[in-house]
């Protein structure tokens, strides 16, 4: 059978992504994430469920070091044949930050490293194992795009350039908050997204390059950061009715998870290269992302600073 790995597949939206792939395409999986206590357990269920092979890859996408560490010994694995061939990667695992600016032990703001800047470099180091047909999906969010009330609702860093992202609120630079550091990492792989798909295809690659937008969901934390009032909506009786009332794009953890999967998998989306697709009120539909997204000049100014920053 062959192989998906996912980053943040033991809990949330990837829990349920991990539990598709295993019950109804009977897809191996590599669970790569922080913590080997937390994951191992999921695995554990996984194999005894689904009777598929679960390996476990302890890997922390704000470090480049570790992310280093983890494409090496998911290599390892591939050439030595302890897991099939490669038939997808799956980037999931991200964070929201509330507090104070924080840091990783790069010296990168802590959310563009975590959710764009290591997903990047693990990108790049695998994606020439992906078996043709393969996949390569990103999990992103309709808050990248500030013409959405997704987007209204913290806006986006759009004048920053990547260097000025990974440094934030250093040589006396005020930082830009914690919903905007969320939303403008999620662009950055949205301009990811479709650079890579651009590259694949211009090197004659049948691999696919494909965005997800989950949805704002319940139970995954996600929404802790958002405007009071929509916390106060999210929490009160009817709140899948005022959301939707407000425009805002609603997921739901098992949908979404298994709409992920689908993208990953499913032989319907064999042809959903360079698109982006979003999970709404159990429905799974291809949209347009935000007009920064297909900048081209700005997605190829991006790939050169990221592997500056990542050292390649």
């Amino acid at each position: 059978m062959a192989t998906i790995v996912i980053t943040g597949g033991h809990g949330g939206i990837g829990y349920e992504c991990s539990k598709t792939l295993a019950k109804e395409y009977h897809m191996n999986l590599v669970l790569v994430g922080r913590s080997r206590e937390r994951m191992e357990p999921v695995a554990q269920e996984l194999r005894e469920k689904y009777a598929v092979k679960v390996t476990v890859v302890c890997m922390d996408t704000s470090s480049l070091e570790s992310v280093r560490s983890g494409t090496a010994e998911i290599e390892r694995m591939i050439d030595s044949k302890e897991i099939d061939s490669l038939q997808g990667i799956i980037c999931n695992a991200g964070v929201r930050l509330s507090g104070p600016l924080a840091y990783s032990v790069d010296g990168y703001e802590l959310t563009f490293a975590t959710n764009y800047l290591g997903h990047f470099l693990f990108v790049e180091g695998l994606k020439h194992d992906v078996a043709p047909n393969g996949r390569i999906v990103f999990t992103s969010s309709g808050t990248h795009d500030p013409d959405t009330t997704d987007g209204k609702m913290m806006g986006i860093a759009a004048d920053y350039d990547t260097f000025a992202l990974a440094n934030a609120g250093k040589n006396n630079v005020k930082p830009i908050s914690n919903g905007k550091s969320y939303t403008t990492s999620k662009l950055c792989i949205m301009l990811y997204t479709y650079e890579l798909d651009r590259q694949l295809r211009a090197a004659g690659s049948t691999v696919s390059s494909i965005a997800f937008d989950p949805g704002s969901t319940f139970g995954t934390g996600f929404l802790r950061e958002m405007p009071r009032p929509l916390q106060w909506i999210a929490n009160s009786t009817g709140a899948n009715w005022l959301m939707k009332l407000a425009g805002i794009t609603i997921g739901d953890v098992i949908f979404s998870g298994q709409s992920l999967a689908k993208l990953a998998a499913d032989p319907a989306y064999v042809d959903a290269s360079g698109k982006y697709f979003q999970s709404h009120d159990g429905h799974l539909n291809e949209r347009n992302s935000s007009v920064l997204s297909y900048d081209e000049k700005r997605a190829k100014q991006l790939m050169d600073d990221s592997r500056k920053l990542v050292h390649i």
